[in-house]
């Protein structure tokens, strides 16, 4: 089954990282815990994307997912831009050399300051609310600059089937469907750039059926929209919502279908009505999320009433998403394994981190081969949303390294 659901294959019964051994890495860095992101695997799944989905369509990713500079650097020219969602992503996009004119800035609370930045380096802000857009505004005519804005849209339908629904009935997040021709129109009076909408309604979406079907009613709505718009639409970020498998039972999303659909969208509807626009999927953990794994080393190994537990010097601290706290109704066990060990006599064994609290659990009754103290723990689907997405401050212990090899 972990073969069925992670993209790392094991060497001679060793699991690598960009053709290094996980126990190799860990001896240089001279610590545990660390994550490691294997560009062989990151620049595959870029080819996938690049192949089967239409030529035209722009390929942005989402910051939020990993922002390791490394990454972001490598990713800068691999596609074709950047989704922020604060000034500290927006520092880093450009840090990395992305063109300002590629990167959209979304996010509900933007502040001042993150406007400012936005607003100097020329990048797309998405309006969240009519309050940001006043916002926007009164900055942009402090600092003498024109502010490029979209408008981020909280449809009118929702998205069956994804880890977050992030469109849809009442929202925090963008400018309910109903109420953005009135804004649009407000827009068109200030001296601001309109570019045009940005759609995001879910993520981790793994039916390729429900995703078309979002798809077309996303272009529905924008096509609707774009008729308020003051002058010709140059801009349409359709968002993204592709998952990747976690749990037995997953099947993976069928990328093939999804850009077939995609391009019978462009082709027919988007570019007749559209001409002049970009049209953009934004995509993070789909790009990110299955070139990455998380190393942890065995301290202890006890038992306690039947239950042996594998204590290990990682934890929720630096994969949350892992312990089954970031967005998990019924907790279910990521992918896992040891780092240099694939045979032999199984034993079913219980992984908790090193915090004092029983939330720390990275995987409970799960059948590895007989783990001895001082091995390494991989924790697999590590690259998107884990060390930036966990609460790394608490108890004290020290950042766990980052490596992109």
């Amino acid at each position: 089954m972990k073969e069925h659901l992670i993209c790392f294959e094991p060497r001679g019964g060793v699991y690598e990282v960009g053709g290094r051994p996980l126990q190799e890495l860990a001896d240089e860095l001279g610590a545990t815990p660390f994550f490691a992101y294997d560009r062989v695997l990151l620049d595959r799944r870029i080819g996938e994307l690049r192949a089967c989905l239409p030529e035209e369509l722009e390929l942005s990713y989402a910051v939020k997912a990993n922002p390791m500079p490394e990454l972001l650097a490598h990713l800068q020219g691999a596609l074709d831009g950047f989704d922020v969602a604060s000034g500290g992503e927006l520092a880093a996009a450009l840090e990395a050399g992305a063109d300002p004119e590629r990167i959209g800035f979304a996010g509900p609370g933007k502040t001042d300051e993150e406007l400012r930045d936005a607003v100097r380096a020329g990048v797309a802000i998405e309006l969240e609310s009519p309050t940001e857009a006043a916002r926007v505004t009164r900055i942009g005519e402090q600092l003498g600059v024109r502010p490029r804005v979209a408008v981020r849209v909280n449809p009118d339908f929702m998205v069956r089937g994804s880890g977050m629904r992030m469109g849809g009935g009442p929202q925090q997040f963008g400018v309910d469907a109903e109420l953005v021709p009135e804004l649009v129109s407000e827009l068109a009076t200030r001296d601001l750039e309109f570019l045009g909408f940005h759609v995001f309604s879910g993520s981790q979406n793994l039916s390729a059926e429900i995703l078309c079907e979002a798809q077309r009613r996303t272009v529905d709505l924008a096509l609707e929209l774009a008729e308020a718009a003051p002058g010709p639409v140059a801009y349409l970020n359709l968002g993204g919502g592709f998952g990747i498998p976690y749990f037995p039972g997953d099947q993976r999303l069928d990328l093939a279908a999804v850009g077939a659909n995609l391009d019978q969208l462009l082709s027919e509807r988007v570019r007749p009505a559209l001409p002049e626009a970009r049209v953009v999927l934004e995509l993070g953990r789909y790009v990110v999320g299955e070139c990455g794994v998380y190393a942890t080393r065995i301290i202890d190994r006890k038992r306690s009433r039947g239950t042996t537990f594998l204590v290990v010097d990682g934890g929720l601290h630096h994969q949350l998403a892992a312990s089954g706290n970031f967005g998990q109704v019924i907790r279910r066990n990521y992918p896992v394994a040891l780092a240099g060990r694939t045979g032999g006599e199984t034993e079913t064994v219980t992984v908790v981190g090193c915090l004092c609290t029983p939330l720390d659990l990275l995987a409970e009754q799960v059948e590895l081969p007989r783990p001895e103290v001082g091995e390494l723990v991989l924790v697999f689907q590590a690259g998107a949303y884990g060390l930036t997405a966990s609460p790394t401050a608490f108890l004290s212990h020290p950042q766990p390294r980052e490596v992109f090899t």
